[in-house]
């Protein structure tokens, strides 16, 4: 008799035990930035995506141009925009494909295709390259737009360092790092997206109107064979990079509400079917137009190649300010979350306002350093953008793809599949050697700290 009891209590002390745990792990996921709240609409998808998606790469999509061609760029831009677009479709898709589980972050779905382990190795460092990747070459291009802002509207007054522009757009962050999900920072991302549309059709449009440049030369800057080669491998990272917003798409999705019979993935791509024609508005004429004009005596950013009238250039690089800093916010969100989440379900710290305090502007703060360490923007993002952008946009979702699904070979998935997956480890070996190239040549003659 007396066993029984021992066991009912046995019993009661377990489900207890097991409630307490439940509901300990609840709290930390209603913590956690991306899990906390799920109540966003499609068009909270459609404006995050746009500010993940159009960096201030597009920018040097021009540059990127006059370096590959109006042939080998027509084909790599529109390509790219295809490839991006699929591969973004597999991911809405793949986010809820076991019934009643989501996969919230890349690396859970990396889990789930390559198993628990080796999912973690093959998508945590790509995807930590290019969120922390992202939030310093966003340090450096924040940092030089308002540095000129300063020199555009004010061209008598003493030069300021770039370092201390960095400094102050580190400050903003300092602040809006703080709040605590992608919910929150729905404002933000929304300025921003309305600041990359508007920033592109100002460069484009004041092209347009200034006319093609007398004597407009069209074919590639680098005069001996392997310069124009290193140059072409450089672009091609430099495309790479403006189509790098899928490693927040999930991320992104997590937020959406879903059910059975409305699952997250209807709202969901009808906000990345939006966010892609304003990246389609915003990349193709900015390119097309700004190489048409300037053939290739373009800079590695198009606003500093049109230099007047000096109001509006000075608009657009503020524009691009606000722009990156609503970037940097959803970049930077899923590394708090990796980061919060380590802390507090490995090492078991408490969930506190202290803790993502110090977590946060720490992270903020190294950014800052290494951004104000090195400021080579362009080769940094042909470097990046090789290295970690090709792989978790262009192939590993089809990897995880073929691993989940099986598609039948030689069927029309599967060539999809492997035409995506060879064009991005074509770009993944070729365009890090570029961007390579181009941080050793800036950096014979460049100074620290100067």
């Amino acid at each position: 008799m007396g066993t029984r009891t021992q066991n009912g209590a046995d019993k009661t002390y377990d489900q207890t035990e097991m409630d307490e745990k439940l509901a300990k792990e609840k709290a930390i996921n209603e913590w956690l930035p991306i899990t906390s709240k799920r109540n966003a609409k499609w068009w909270y998808s459609a404006f995050h995506n746009v500010t993940a998606m159009v960096g201030a790469g597009v920018l040097g999509l021009p540059y990127a141009m006059a370096e590959l061609g109006w042939g080998p760029g027509i084909a790599i831009l529109v390509l790219s925009w295809v490839i991006t677009l699929y591969t973004l479709w597999q991911m809405v898709e793949m986010h809820e494909m076991v019934p009643g589980k989501r996969f919230d972050r890349y690396h859970e779905l990396g889990q789930h295709a390559f198993g628990e382990k080796l999912g973690l190795y093959i998508v945590v460092p790509q995807q930590l390259i290019v969120e922390v990747g992202v939030c310093i070459v966003y340090m450096v291009t924040g940092g030089k737009s308002l540095q000129k802002v300063h020199d555009t509207a004010c061209s008598d007054c003493k030069k300021i360092k770039l370092t201390y522009f960095i400094m102050i757009f580190a400050s903003v962050h300092f602040v809006l790092s703080l709040l605590p999900n992608f919910h929150s920072i729905a404002g933000v991302s929304l300025a921003a997206a309305v600041m990359s549309l508007s920033y592109s059709t100002i460069a484009w449009t004041t092209a347009l109107d200034k006319g093609v440049v007398e004597n407009v030369d069209y074919s590639y800057k680098a005069t001996t064979t392997t310069g124009k080669f290193f140059n072409f491998l450089a672009a091609l990272g430099e495309v790479a990079f403006a189509y790098a917003g899928h490693n927040v798409v999930l991320e992104i999705q997590a937020t959406i509400p879903s059910t059975p019979e409305k699952p997250s993935k209807v709202p969901m791509w009808r906000g990345v079917i939006f966010a892609y024609i304003i990246v389609a508005l915003c990349y193709f004429p900015v390119s097309l137009v700004g190489y048409y004009i300037y053939g290739n005596s373009l800079d590695d950013d198009i606003l500093i190649t049109l230099e007047r009238p000096k109001w509006l250039i000075a608009m657009a690089n503020m524009f691009v300010v606000i722009h990156v800093i609503g970037s940097y916010q959803v970049y930077a969100m899923p590394v708090f979350d990796m980061m919060e989440t380590l802390l507090v379900k490995k090492w078991d710290f408490r969930p506190t306002f202290k803790l993502r305090f110090i977590t946060r502007t720490s992270y903020v703060a190294i950014t800052m350093f290494v951004g104000i360490t090195f400021p080579f923007f362009s080769g940094l993002l042909g470097f990046f953008g090789g290295f970690a952008f090709a792989p978790t946009t262009y192939f590993l979702p089809c990897i995880m793809w073929l691993a989940i699904y099986k598609p039948k070979r030689f069927g029309l998935s599967w060539w999809c599949n492997y035409i995506c997956i060879f064009f991005g480890v074509l770009l993944m070996v070729l365009s890090p050697i570029g961007g390579l190239r181009s941080i050793i040549v800036q950096a014979k003659t460049y100074e620290f700290y100067s």
